[in-house]
């Protein structure tokens, strides 16, 4: 295959291939593409990966994932299994710490939605940590709550 994907797929070991999305969000693969002794049939298949991962790739990380599963499926890769992205405790720890900050101000999802202009599904999401948020919505947010958006350090 000569064309060239967002995604990148590389063997780790005979179980695993890590999947570079698109935003650069690293996911794990659960598969024996790595077991294949034929490299011809190891780069094809790493190709349909990428392919899967483009065609699918999504801020809503949760819909991505479920069209990746059936997806992977369809074309015939097998696979046992994929992670929820090296950044899944980030989107929880934010979510959980929009819902903590709205609920101690007695706000309403649905009216924080409407106040930030962002669909009540999305912040659903967003609260669960099952969306990627972006910084212009994130900063919407932030501003209805009263927060500013600012980097800190991490905590050891």
């Amino acid at each position: 295959m000569a064309t060239e994907f967002k995604s990148k797929a590389i063997v780790i070991d005979d179980k695993i291939v890590e999947v570079f999305a698109p935003d650069g969000e690293i996911f794990s693969l659960l598969t024996r593409i790595g077991m294949y002794t034929n490299e011809e049939t190891r780069r094809y298949e790493l190709h349909l990966v990428e392919y899967v991962f483009d065609k699918n790739f999504s801020e809503d990380k949760e819909i991505m994932a479920n069209t990746i599963w059936r997806d992977l499926m369809l074309n015939g890769i097998t696979f046992m299994g994929l992670s929820s992205g090296d950044r899944q405790g980030e989107r929880t720890r934010i979510g959980n710490k929009i819902r903590e900050i709205r609920e101690v101000k007695g706000i309403e999802a649905k009216d924080l939605a409407k106040l930030a202009n962002v669909d009540a599904a999305n912040l659903s999401r967003i609260e669960k940590g099952k969306y990627s948020v972006g910084l212009d919505i994130l900063s919407r947010i932030a501003f209805v709550l009263g927060h500013q958006i600012d980097i800190v350090p991490t905590q050891m």
